[in-house]
């Protein structure tokens, strides 16, 4: 049988399952992570790219706001080339609580949330396009972190160091034994790849509850879904939050080139239930407008959702997501009856990863007798050697290559050099790496261009298939942002792929 022993397997290659793995390697563990899709596929690649300054959670979560204020100065140190500081705003405007404001400013100072308090007139003279008729603003430490970089950054770190990423390897089986467990996943291929481990950290995210169900484990898990809109521009350059109790559309960050309109919390059902309605798509809209009135003169681009797992108490009193703390949840199965040896690790935030990987594994060091400390929150993290997706340090390529993506200065040379790489032939996974079909066109002609170039690397592979399922993944989330400037685009990728080269309807 063709099996790898180990002393701890990752279930999940998101953050919270690399940084796992990441933390493990450094205590001296063996490690091994299987991941059923590509680096940033799930929930870690599907959020509104906010480095949270503690500051949202200080009155609604106050374990989440000191946790997030503690690692936003950490991650600042270890994954500097992740993180733009724009820095944040939170803005009271009429209409708003000034009793909350207070309770909020309270709060942050108790948490250990730093923020400090600006005159209107300075918060207009940053950000011009805000609401002229704001009362009150305030500065803290929120950023946008860009998850790709950081998964890229945990991954390499982790094979460097002597661990093993298995990316596309979707678990199948996972059978506890007297002295750990032996899984099984399927790969690429076809085959099947066995791991023997004697500990297994179930690190899924929304997927956690299947992984703990093929143990034999329960686990109450709840799923909200968040949809965010990303705006052809980049409306504002520090991150923009309505001071106010957690709600839908109270935040719009600045990622790249765009701002992201975030986000909603719908409970659901499934942990790939993304579809997007045309009412969230309107309240969103409605809500940015309350701290950029001009937001309707701006363009959509398009919509995504993620899913958020949350530990849901059996004491939970109410059914909705948003009132689930936002703290990590750690369950020692074995503790609670259940199999031996393994671990889920549940709920936080992408800016937490670090710490829940830490409470991880020095609930996995016990059960494995290490005695060995955490060493991450010291150990800086090298940027992958070559970052495809920045702009500037691709121009010198594009003459000589030839242009592929106009929008994101995307070249040939470096499209080849990204299949080679990543050993996939899924084009959406060139999106994560490249940004392959991000720009204002969203894949007008990227995408048969890319499919192009696979099908030259290998006349075997079903280039049209990858071209039909990157151009779903690209259109989700379109429709309910048809109109204007967007509908014209929309109608213009549609006549090029379905008219003129009968690509099927996503």
């Amino acid at each position: 049988m063709n099996a790898l022993t180990t002393d701890l397997l990752v279930i999940g290659g998101g953050a919270t399952g690399l940084g796992v793995a990441w933390d493990a390697r450094l205590r001296g563990l063996s490690v091994v992570v299987l991941e059923q899709g590509d680096l940033g596929q799930g929930t870690s690649g599907r959020y509104h790219g906010l480095l949270h300054s503690g500051g949202r959670y200080a009155i609604s979560d106050p374990a989440s706001a000191r946790d997030c204020a503690r690692e936003n100065a950490i991650l600042r140190r270890i994954v500097p080339h992740t993180i733009e500081d724009t820095g944040g705003l939170f803005l009271a405007i009429p209409g708003d609580s000034q009793t909350y404001v207070e309770q909020w400013l309270a709060a942050c100072r108790r948490e250990g949330v730093a923020v400090d308090e600006i005159s209107s007139s300075e918060a207009l003279r940053r950000e011009p396009l805000l609401n002229r008729s704001l009362l009150r603003a305030f500065l803290v430490q929120d950023a946008a972190l860009d998850s790709f970089d950081l998964l890229h950054a945990l991954a390499q770190a982790i094979t460097r160091a002597g661990g093993a990423v298995l990316l596309r390897h979707r678990l199948e089986r996972l059978t506890p034994r007297t002295q750990g467990f032996l899984a099984a996943a399927s790969t690429p291929n076809g085959g099947l790849q066995h791991v023997e481990a004697r500990v297994v950290v179930n690190a899924a995210g929304p997927f956690a509850g299947r992984i703990a169900r093929l143990a034999g484990a329960d686990l109450p898990l709840a799923l909200g879904k968040g949809t965010m809109i990303a705006m052809a521009t980049r409306l504002v350059n520090t991150v923009v939050n309505r001071l106010k109790s957690p709600a839908d559309g109270d935040i719009i960050v600045p990622v790249g080139t765009v701002a992201v309109l975030g986000t909603t919390d719908t409970p659901v059902q499934e942990a790939d239930d993304v579809g997007i309605e045309p009412w969230e798509i309107d309240l969103l809209l409605q809500e940015a407008a309350a701290l950029v009135p001009s937001i309707e003169d701006h363009r959509p681009l398009r919509a995504w959702a993620g899913i958020r797992p949350l530990y849901r108490p059996p004491d939970a009193s109410s059914q909705e997501t948003r009132q689930l703390p936002r703290a990590h949840a750690l369950i020692d199965h074995g503790a609670a009856g259940g199999p031996e040896g393994l671990v889920t690790i549940i709920g936080g935030k992408l800016t937490t990863y670090r710490r829940m990987a830490e409470d991880t594994v020095d609930l996995v060091a016990q059960q494995l007798a290490s005695s060995a400390r955490c060493r991450t929150g010291e150990t800086v993290l090298s940027p992958p050697p070559r970052r495809f997706h920045r702009l500037p340090d691709r121009l010198d390529d594009l003459r000589p290559s030839g242009v592929v993506c106009e929008c994101e200065l995307i070249s040939t040379v470096d499209i080849r050099r990204a299949l080679e790489a990543s050993g996939s032939a899924e084009l959406d996974d060139l999106r994560r790496d490249l940004r392959l079909g991000m720009g204002p066109c969203q894949a007008a002609f990227c995408a048969l261009r890319s499919a192009g170039i696979l099908h030259s690397r290998d006349p075997r592979l079903n280039a049209r298939a990858a071209l039909e399922s990157f151009l779903e993944e690209r259109w989700r989330g379109l429709r309910p942002l048809m109109w204007g400037a967007g509908l014209r685009q929309l109608e213009f990728n549609r006549r090029v792929y379905m008219d003129l080269l009968g690509v099927d309807s996503p």
